[in-house]
């Protein structure tokens, strides 16, 4: 089959190493050129290395861009992590279909961000779902999907990663169903009464409140943490005296805590308490002018943090 790959991200990368794993054609990799971070490989650079055609990823926005997927044959385009909207007539000019790989379940974790989004609400599962698109975002039937636990130590970089992973499956899965009979393609429509769409939003303007309880305030520094990689929430933020803080890392400490919320108990090796409005949190990384430091070297005991302000902390 002839495939055209639209990715981004680390998935992909891995969808492009699967594909040319495949003795499927891979007829070009549609990709940004911006640079990582922390120098890391992007989609295009990797393609690039393994010798196949790169275009802008922005192409799939011009409907004319449409007669060349018919030209070059193309079967099936792959969506996998791009934030460009395809043009509708470019959605529906492959032979078989145009295909999305989305970090969430549909259709209850459309939009971005799902997996920040499932980690901030306390969710105990999450999944992956491959879905057929549609010119509404996040609502063509669905072909396959994947759920698995969220386990209590889970970070939006990790989730991510579990998010990857039961992905690239389901697009093997795919691509050999297409393969065989692509009427055999499970198409099962959306129960859009279910839906919610996430946008670029960030929940709290991004603002820590120490009055909420322990477990809500550790899942909010839980959805933000990609760390060492950039957040697209930032950090949660706080303020103590005249300076902005973001809490990077942070755990649950077990321990009731009858101190006003926002005080800054004895540190415990590498890690600070900070007392909520029910129990105590463990912080162990924070980010002050925009530069990662140890909690230890910015949190005393006896300090008071408040909730933040509306200034944003760069990352």
């Amino acid at each position: 089959m002839n495939v055209l790959l639209v990715g981004e991200e680390s998935a992909g990368i891995q969808t492009l190493k699967a594909l040319a794993r495949s003795d499927h054609r891979l007829v070009a990799v549609l990709a940004s050129p911006a640079k990582s971070a922390l120098g890391c490989a992007t989609v295009r650079t990797v393609a690039e290395k393994l010798g196949y055609p790169t275009w802008p990823a922005k192409l799939v926005k011009n409907p004319s861009f449409a007669n060349t997927v018919r030209s070059e044959n193309v079967d099936i385009i792959l969506n996998v992590h791009s934030l460009f909207i395809i043009n509708d007539k470019v959605l529906d000019a492959p032979r078989i279909g145009s295909f999305n790989l989305h970090p969430g379940p549909l259709p209850r974790y459309a939009g971005l961000n799902a997996v920040s989004w499932a980690l901030y609400r306390g969710e105990r599962t999450h999944g992956v779902t491959l879905h057929k698109m549609v010119p509404e975002i996040d609502a063509g039937p669905i072909v396959f999907q994947e759920f698995f636990p969220i386990e209590e130590n889970d970070t939006a970089l990790s989730l991510s990663g579990k998010c990857v992973k039961a992905g690239m499956a389901l697009v093997t899965r795919l691509l050999e169903t297409a393969a065989r009979d692509s009427d055999a393609i499970p198409l099962v429509p959306q129960d859009l009464t279910k839906r919610e769409y996430f946008g670029s939003e960030i929940p709290q303007d991004g603002r820590l409140s120490w009055s909420r309880q322990t477990r809500e305030i550790v899942n909010f520094v839980r959805a933000c943490d990609f760390f060492p990689f950039p957040s697209p929430w930032s950090h949660p933020r706080t303020s103590l005296r005249d300076q902005e803080i973001a809490i990077v890392k942070a755990r649950r400490a077990g321990q009731r805590s009858d101190m006003v919320p926002g005080t800054v108990g004895q540190p415990t090796a590498a890690e600070v308490p900070v007392a909520c409005i029910d129990d105590w949190i463990l912080v162990s990384k924070v980010m002050l002018g925009g530069q990662y430091v140890d909690p230890v070297d910015v949190l005393m005991p006896g300090d008071r943090l408040v909730d933040g302000t509306t200034r944003c902390l760069s990352t």
